[in-house]
């Protein structure tokens, strides 16, 4: 099912910091390079919608049903992205992660202090308590795709464009990237949305990258453009 692009992003003319690949997950949607590649009404829970995404595009990774929600929404939108543009011509050490949220892991703190606020039945939950930083999902997404690069989780009272495009600017300008995932993942109780983008140095060819989708440049205004494209 194609999704139309907004016609105002900023496309790139000269060698420049492009957004080669991205994905966007809210509202029971998956919206991967312009396209809409998933979208059911009837999912209440969004845990069954990320599994549904995962089962539909056949990833292989038995440790994502272990993971907390926060962990498999940042996971499953960095698994898109990079099904779309690959890093394997990339050396480990020079990829980073940079991903920010407002709400840190406190979905999963709230669900860990479940297990120990009744002193009469106190079991805290390993399984849960190994998830109470906002990081872990940084690691899961870099163990899968062996990324041994900069990584950063940043925390905003909202989406910050221009704090992801300082950051992540920062660590081309000082040659510890070559290419970088970032972007936004939140889940705070009924809100999940994750925008994940793919930067590198790469300038479009006269058919963009895989197929049609043509590189975006990687700026402020563009980063902020695909959030509202939600």
């Amino acid at each position: 099912m194609a999704g139309a692009m907004p016609p105002s992003f900023i496309r790139n003319n000269k060698m420049e910091r492009s957004i080669t690949s991205y994905s966007l997950l809210h509202d029971n949607k998956v919206i991967v390079n312009g396209r809409i590649i998933f979208y059911q009404e009837n999912i209440i829970k969004f845990a069954d919608f990320l599994k549904t995404v995962f089962k539909q595009e056949q990833l292989a990774y038995p440790k994502f049903y272990k993971m907390d929600t926060l962990s498999k929404l940042g996971f499953l939108a960095a698994e898109l992205v990079l099904k779309e543009k690959s890093i394997e011509g990339y050396r480990p050490e020079a990829v980073g992660v940079v991903l920010s949220n407002s709400s840190s892991s406190l979905d999963t703190d709230v669900a860990h202090n479940e297990t120990i606020r009744d002193r009469a039945s106190y079991f805290p939950s390993p399984s849960v308590f190994v998830y109470t930083l906002p990081n872990i999902v940084i690691g899961e997404v870099c163990i899968k795709n062996k990324i041994k690069g900069e990584n950063a989780f940043l925390i905003s009272e909202t989406f910050n464009g221009r704090l992801l495009c300082e950051y992540v600017n920062e660590l081309f300008n000082n040659e510890r990237v070559e290419a970088c995932l970032c972007g936004w993942v939140e889940v705070m109780g009924n809100s999940c949305q994750a925008m994940v983008a793919l930067v590198e140095k790469l300038a479009p060819g006269p058919d963009g990258i895989n197929g049609s989708f043509k590189p975006l440049l990687f700026n402020e205004q563009n980063l902020n453009l695909l959030m509202k494209h939600n």
